[in-house]
């Protein structure tokens, strides 16, 4: 039997980072965790018409039953959700998600968890499962991202070079110049086009409406972007801001900068009250490295189960 939305919610908060339990209260979490899990994990269990218009998109005359989400035994004490997911929405990255548990996944778990993913989507030919853990690594997974978060009270900027400023953008006219800022740190780190990419241009403009979006200034010259979004699905039930985007030009790097971005984020935005939280590959070291001297805290991510 499927579980309610609560139900998982309580399972998915049992598995978070201790520290997130001290930034809020229980019962508020367990309400957004629970609209989390209503939509999209027990929708995609139960609508046969949105399975049927993934399988369109993502595996034309692949039966709409093999884009449903799955709750499943993987062991004596552990059950599942596992769902067919694709790398950026490209039908060439097909992977099983497995985030919703009964408990947190452990080495011993993944035969089995790997013969659940290839037996239920195995027609799509999945390269991995992803699981969700607190912990850094579990023995037999390879690393994925990393949620890296602090409450905004806890990020004051100190020591910011007084030429470096944060500025609310009321356009994309520096769109192309932030794509040629990703390409530059591509062609210097081949793997880092696999570690981050620039955001959407309708998503960042949809930050600009929000006014989520600031340029990055170094002396009153254009430097970089810095955006979030509010409270989107990846914020683990928390009251949060996700950082949608961080880039600094190429003559911007390598002047320690990057240290001060997120502190200025968080104090840029407009409720003080919140979470900030954004996602970071482990492989990405710059950027990790610049989230946790600014204070922002490890507090979870993906694991990959190769396939």
């Amino acid at each position: 039997m499927i579980p309610t939305a609560e139900e998982l919610a309580r399972y998915t908060l049992e598995r978070q980072h201790p520290l997130t339990r001290t930034w809020v209260d229980d019962a508020t979490r367990l309400k957004a965790l629970a609209e989390m899990h209503a939509d999209p994990d027990l929708l995609l269990a139960t609508d046969l018409e949105i399975a049927a218009l993934r399988a369109e998109r993502f595996a034309p005359g692949q039966p709409a039953e093999s884009m449903l989400n799955y709750w499943l035994p993987v062991g004596d004490d552990l059950h599942a959700m596992v769902s067919m997911r694709f790398e950026g929405l490209d039908p060439t990255k097909p992977f099983v998600d497995a985030t919703p548990m009964t408990r947190a996944p452990r080495t011993s778990d993944l035969p089995a968890l790997a013969a659940v993913a290839r037996e239920v989507y195995g027609i799509h030919n999945p390269r991995y499962v992803r699981l969700w853990s607190a912990e850094p690594e579990i023995p037999g997974t390879q690393p994925d991202r990393r949620f890296l978060a602090a409450p905004i009270s806890q990020l004051q900027p100190h020591d910011v070079p007084p030429e470096l400023v944060l500025v609310p953008a009321r356009d994309l006219d520096h769109y192309d110049e932030a794509q040629r800022a990703y390409d530059a740190v591509d062609a210097a780190h081949p793997h880092h086009a696999e570690e981050a990419s620039l955001q959407d241009r309708e998503d960042l403009a949809e930050s600009a409406e929000e006014g989520l979006l600031f340029d990055i200034t170094v002396d009153g010259e254009w430097a970089g972007y810095a955006a979030g979004v509010d409270n989107p699905e990846d914020s683990l039930g928390l009251p949060a801001y996700v950082v949608r985007e961080m880039i600094l030009a190429p003559k911007y790097r390598g002047r320690g900068y990057g240290r001060h971005l997120s502190a200025l984020l968080a104090q840029a935005l407009p409720d003080p009250t919140r979470i900030l939280i954004g996602t970071i590959h482990s492989a990405n070291r710059g950027a990790r490295t610049a989230a946790l001297t600014a204070a922002r805290h490890d507090i979870g991510g993906w694991l990959q189960l190769p396939l």
